[in-house]
């Protein structure tokens, strides 16, 4: 998925990424053109932190756009 597109479609997930992650990507020109993956790995995100990142992400938009009341 285009970072652009995330963050088009799960705004919650721009503050996640730049707070957690500082993950800037988000706000890039690249952003357009680039996978979430193949920005991770030009900021030396490696797979397994990559793989990381994508499951607390998932459950920060799980919780955020579904809170467990």
């Amino acid at each position: 998925m285009l970072i652009i597109d995330l963050t088009e479609r799960y705004p919650l997930a721009v503050d996640f990424l730049i707070n957690e992650y500082e993950f800037h990507c988000v706000g890039c020109i690249m952003a357009g053109f680039e996978t979430l993956r193949q920005g991770a790995e030009a900021h030396g995100i490696i797979e397994a932190d990559f793989d990381e990142m994508i499951e607390r992400l998932e459950d920060h938009l799980k919780e955020t756009i579904n809170p467990q009341d």
